[in-house]
């Protein structure tokens, strides 16, 4: 081999040296083309495979693993043609420090691209519980790998890590105390993470504080909730680990409770009207009929014969569930005028004594 190089140097009348930073480059160059064929073909056979994680590792490995190739160049050029003693020492460390973050980079797209793939439309439909799971779990993967990987940078340019982790000890202590309000709200988000008592997307509200709206955003300080008339909320993260948060979004049905009075002089027909109110709610199509369900006379109003209907609706879309009320409420209405009777409005009945005759009369 030495005398191969030794004769193209010859032929083109350069040094050894030269010649080998020549051919490696090449060399370089040739992986760097031969590699994306290589990958290009390994894309083919994932597609066809059911599953997607190879697709996924192979699209987080595709850059990473060209700038590797390059950084591995640049190593052995190194090797060949060694610069100034202590450029070289630096150099070198630059291409250790480049190996750790190009490593760090991949590992950070290969998260991605599981917590993407999890969270694909494709997988079907997500809970927001199961979403916020894999959003912090995967947000702590990338802190802890990003923290790891500079350490190791340190590591690779000479600082002493005992002595860092030694000074973070004693400096936590004042950290924490001149930070404990920003500490406050990242132990509060990470306890939404964990917890999972809502996830972007989801309407929340608070019966403690004058809190409801839409989850824009979850940060490591802030929350961000739209309420309903389009303004931002900004809420920090310590809050709700101080307060009962209400999640609508996650109800399995909501429920219609409505009292209705009739006229005391209807008092025949109220058995019959509650009959058949409860029978079109038990066959009612849009009622979840295994859910508890009661239709009674329950009271002797002031001025009405008073019934109740406690039910649950199949939806829980706020829109649509208004448009099932309606319709029930009409046709118990329907039901109060089929029968001759009619919803009672307050009434007040003023009874007069005789009076005898004026004097003088």
């Amino acid at each position: 081999m030495e005398e191969v190089i030794e004769r193209i140097g010859q032929s083109l009348g350069i040094s050894d040296q030269v010649t080998q930073l020549v051919l490696l480059l090449v060399a370089g160059g040739l992986a760097h083309l031969l590699l994306g064929v290589v990958v290009a073909r390994l894309h083919k056979v994932a597609q066809s495979s059911a599953q997607r994680w190879d697709d996924i590792f192979l699209s987080a490995l595709e850059r990473p693993a060209r700038f590797a190739l390059w950084v591995l160049v640049a190593y052995a050029a190194l090797q060949i043609y060694p610069l100034a003693p202590v450029l070289q020492a630096r150099t070198l460390q630059a291409a250790d420090t480049g190996i750790v973050l190009v490593l760090a980079w991949f590992l950070h797209r290969l998260i991605k691209g599981v917590e993407q793939e999890l969270l694909s439309p494709a997988r079907g439909t997500v809970s927001s519980a199961d979403r916020a799971t894999v959003r912090a779990t995967t947000k702590l993967a990338r802190i802890a790998m990003w923290v790891v990987a500079a350490l190791m940078v340190l590591q690779s340019v000479g600082v002493s890590i005992e002595g860092l982790l030694a000074f973070g000890g004693i400096g936590g202590i004042a950290v924490g105390f001149a930070a404990k309000d920003l500490l406050a709200n990242f132990f509060g988000g990470l306890s939404i993470y964990l917890d999972r008592p809502f996830t972007i997307g989801d309407w929340i509200r608070s019966p403690d504080r004058e809190i409801e709206g839409t989850v824009e955003s979850i940060g490591w300080r802030l929350t961000v909730i739209r309420t309903f008339d389009q303004r931002p909320l900004y809420v920090p993260n310590a809050v709700f680990s101080q307060i009962a948060v209400e999640n609508p979004t996650r109800m399995h049905n909501r429920r219609i409770y409505e009292t209705i009075g009739l006229r005391y002089e209807d008092a025949g027909k109220v058995a019959k009207i509650v009959d058949e109110v409860r029978d079109m709610l038990e066959n009612h199509e849009a009622i979840d009929h295994s859910r508890t369900l009661i239709v009674n006379f329950v009271s002797f109003g002031a001025s009405s014969l008073d019934f109740f209907v406690y039910t649950f609706t199949r939806t829980t879309v706020w829109v649509d569930f208004h448009k099932i009320k309606e319709e029930i409420l009409l046709e118990i209405l329907g039901i109060i005028h089929a029968n001759g009777a009619d919803v009672a409005f307050p009434t007040r009945t003023l009874h007069l004594e005789g009076m005898g005759p004026e004097p003088g009369a």
